[in-house]
């Protein structure tokens, strides 16, 4: 009988944890991420080995700085003021393209459209259980999500493409290329409250036009 009560008393001393943290909603975080690169693509260029992403949230407040040695990109956003601010540093040349409210407004539209299934997968990452989701977008194209449901940002427009998905993303696919992905998996998370000098714009870019950026793209 003693048995059988320690064996409840362990059961509920494992459930109520979880329960708990499952219902964790939070408006600071850092979370590092590390990006695993194709063979193929590592080949072609070497350089982008040990590229990171970094995804810093404070309240309406995101940053993503993604860094891939040949070029880092950040970009910060407002979701209350609606704009975002996109920074290029290609070898200490440094660029900033202004977004209004207009174009944010559109392309918010354009992720709205994502539509994510879970599948029966699971994962642990981080010590957190992440389900497996499958997002489809306007055009078609596909992408994975391990997501944990257990982590639930108050500012669901941290990152526009996972404004569906019902948690946050611990690993996910970036689509790079007609046949190539990224695979975006995270490192380390950090819910302590994140510096408003992280969204500051730093002095030094050089203000150009989104048509100028596409072109330093190609």
């Amino acid at each position: 009988m003693k048995k059988h009560v320690l064996q409840l008393l362990m059961a509920i001393g494992l459930i109520v944890p979880t329960a708990l943290r499952a219902q964790r909603t939070f408006s600071d975080a850092r979370i590092n991420y590390r990006i695993d690169l194709p063979p193929e693509q590592l080949q072609m260029d070497a350089l982008l080995a040990n590229s990171t992403l970094t995804q810093y949230i404070r309240g309406e407040s995101s940053r993503i700085d993604m860094n891939l040695n040949i070029v880092n990109y950040t970009y910060l956003l407002d979701s209350k003021k609606r704009t975002m601010i996109t920074l290029v540093d290609r070898h200490g040349d440094k660029y900033k393209i202004v977004g209004d409210k207009t174009a944010y407004e559109k392309e918010t539209r354009h992720y709205e459209s994502i539509k994510f299934t879970d599948q029966q997968e699971v994962k642990e990452i981080l010590g957190y259980k992440c389900r497996r989701s499958i997002g489809k977008m306007e055009d078609g194209t596909t992408f994975e999500v391990y997501y944990s449901p257990d982590l639930l940002p108050e500012n669901r427009l941290y990152n526009r493409r996972f404004m569906n998905l019902q948690g946050i993303p611990l690993e996910f696919e970036i689509i790079s290329g007609p046949s190539t992905r990224m695979k975006v998996i995270a490192t380390k998370i950090d819910l302590s409250p994140v510096p408003a000098s992280v969204f500051d714009v730093p002095a030094g870019y050089k203000e150009i036009s989104p048509d100028e950026l596409k072109k330093l793209r190609e």
